[in-house]
């Protein structure tokens, strides 16, 4: 069985939490790993709800050439500080971004981008193609809106499954990254380029 010191650095490298925190939740929950890890990450999540107002002023800009070089992506990813904008996890969470944009070739950063009249033209292709079936209008509202969350997560880059891990979204990486660092991080713009 681990010490607990060996938990408190395990639940420090797994939630970034401070060593206080994490002999806290060790402590209220006997001991309990596990139990003390979803504690963290709850107050973590949390945290992350509490700074998506704060303002975000630095970053970095990614690059994805994919070998052979006939596709690439460039991403823009703000934080608040040049130090969160240099850490390791920052670098990679911006890497695996831009590579997310150049293989699931997304066309907006959250459905917020997504402009008004797309939207209209979705749902009205989809009730043409169900208009000669005799539904009642709460079925097709349920179809409606479940056609709408997959378009959504096909085309909005936060709602795509990540490339690497698809039991998580690109929101869920990017909201537990911000619980981590401790700061606003946002996913500005992107651009995806393919020859031919």
């Amino acid at each position: 069985m681990a010490t607990l010191t060996e938990m408190i650095k395990q639940l420090r490298e797994l939630t970034g939490a401070g060593v206080l925190e994490c002999k806290k939740a060790l402590d209220s929950t006997g001991g309990d790993y596990d139990k003390a890890a979803a504690i963290l990450k709850e107050r973590g999540l949390a945290t992350a709800a509490k700074k998506a107002d704060r303002e975000v002023g630095d970053g970095r800009i990614e690059a994805y050439i994919h070998p052979g070089n006939k596709l690439a992506s460039l991403v823009e990813v703000a934080s608040e500080t040049d130090f969160v904008a240099r850490t390791e996890e920052f670098k990679v969470f911006c890497h695996d971004v831009a590579m997310q944009v150049a293989a699931s070739a997304p066309r907006w950063v959250s459905r917020a981008d997504v402009p008004e009249e797309v939207v209209a033209e979705e749902k009205r292709q989809y009730l043409a193609s169900i208009a000669d079936q005799d539904k009642p209008v709460a079925i097709i509202e349920r179809a409606l809106e479940g056609k709408l969350n997959k378009f959504y997560q096909e085309n909005c880059l936060l709602e795509q499954p990540f490339i690497k891990d698809e039991s998580v979204t690109i929101q869920q990486l990017l909201t537990n990254l911000i619980a981590k660092l401790r700061e606003n991080i946002v996913i500005k713009q992107f651009a995806r380029f393919k020859i031919g």
